[in-house]
């Protein structure tokens, strides 16, 4: 995001926090207080993740007077959490929380990040207490056989049209996928998580229903893995968390290790249309996923955009035709629709696919033609 308009300090914190916060944070909602200064913004709300979802928070500072310490307003659902009154006592945590704003220094850009770090791990400690305050004998023990794992959030939520709640964010897989991806341009480690939903109930019943799943993951993995074509297990009655979660790993570790693999097959594929079609014009180095050749029939000259699955090659390519002699009114160049139904067998080799593409293609341009010519306007 754009940081014009921040006073030099502000702009300076943000930007740390931006670049150093362990996963992606958003800022909204960007405001100016002073009624007669004059010096820029000083006011906004963070969207600070937190189990696969976000917690919201307005960050005030006083751009008037930079020696001040800000102010943090916590959202209305949260009207209970006070982080220096938690343990009812000052400890070690409380003196560190009570260091960075007693101790603070505007000039100092690492200072919003410090604070915020903090005062998310105090939160999180919050919804984990609150959560194991739950009259819930299931809960109860679905938190004892899952504590030593390592990143698990835990929030509790209720509204006044939906019943109580337990949501648990369980990261999955100790890999690291970034190193995995050669080149990869992530900022962030890509992480996939199960969210598990409990309905709170007062008794523990002798088959209790299972819990509401759902695979999730950081945006960017999807240019490599898509977890909407996961099938999760089935969960058995009287499962637990502690059984799922190993099975659910294997599998997915499995299919991670697979997806790796078909960057390799992908690049493999790009490479045999080169000798049809010439080099490409673009081509995504990382994943392989897009790539663009010119093409021509006769005197007519196009592109051919390659729109590259995941589930490559399996799945076949979209292909996409562009005019470099046809613009619409609008001066955007004329574009045919994804075609995707055409000869294809994935159990074809890469050269023998290029072949069936090229002749498809050898036909299908002259309707691209056609198509561009008709509906050319008429002066």
């Amino acid at each position: 995001m754009s940081l014009d308009g921040f006073p030099p300090f502000i702009s300076a914190q943000l930007h740390y926090l931006i670049n150093h916060f362990p996963d992606k944070i958003k800022v909204e909602q960007v405001l100016s207080g002073g009624k007669t200064y004059t010096g820029g913004l000083d006011r906004f709300t963070l969207l600070i993740p937190y189990c696969l979802d976000y917690i919201k928070w307005d960050i005030i500072y006083n751009a008037e007077f930079p020696l001040a310490p800000l102010d943090i307003i916590f959202g209305p659902e949260d009207e209970d959490f006070h982080p220096l009154h938690m343990t009812g006592r000052v400890g070690e945590g409380d003196l560190k929380f009570w260091n960075i704003l007693s101790d603070w220094n505007y000039k100092d850009p690492t200072r919003l990040l410090a604070l915020i770090q903090e005062l998310r791990d105090r939160y999180m400690a919050y919804q984990k207490k609150r959560v194991g305050e739950v009259d819930d004998d299931r809960l109860t023990f679905e938190i004892s056989t899952i504590c030593s794992r390592e990143g698990i959030e835990m929030q509790i939520s209720s509204g006044a049209e939906k019943p109580e709640e337990v949501k648990f964010a369980v990261p999955l897989m100790d890999m690291n996928i970034n190193k995995m991806v050669h080149g990869c341009p992530w900022r962030h480690p890509q992480k996939i998580y199960l969210q598990v939903i409990y309905p709170v109930g007062k008794k523990y019943a002798s088959t209790p229903s299972a819990p509401r799943l759902k695979l999730m993951s950081t945006t960017e993995l999807r240019a490599l893995f898509t977890i909407e074509d996961v099938k999760l297990p089935s969960w058995l009655d009287g499962m637990c968390m502690a059984e799922y979660l190993p099975h659910l790993e294997e599998s997915l570790q499995k299919q991670v290790l697979e997806a790796v693999s078909l960057i390799d097959i992908r690049r493999h594929f790009i490479e045999a249309l080169a000798p049809l079609f010439g080099r490409p014009l673009e081509a995504d180095p990382v994943f392989c996923r897009k790539a663009t050749f010119l093409a021509s029939s006769g005197s007519f000259v196009f592109l051919v955009h390659f729109h590259i699955s995941t589930l490559f090659p399996k799945q076949q390519p979209a292909l996409m035709f562009q005019s470099s002699q046809h613009i619409s009114p609008q001066g955007i160049p004329k574009k045919s629709p994804l075609l995707a139904e055409y000869p294809w067998s994935p159990r074809w080799e890469a050269s023998q696919m290029a072949e069936r593409i090229f002749d498809f293609l050898a036909d299908e341009s002259l309707n691209f033609k056609r198509f561009c010519n008709e509906s050319q306007p008429q002066h």
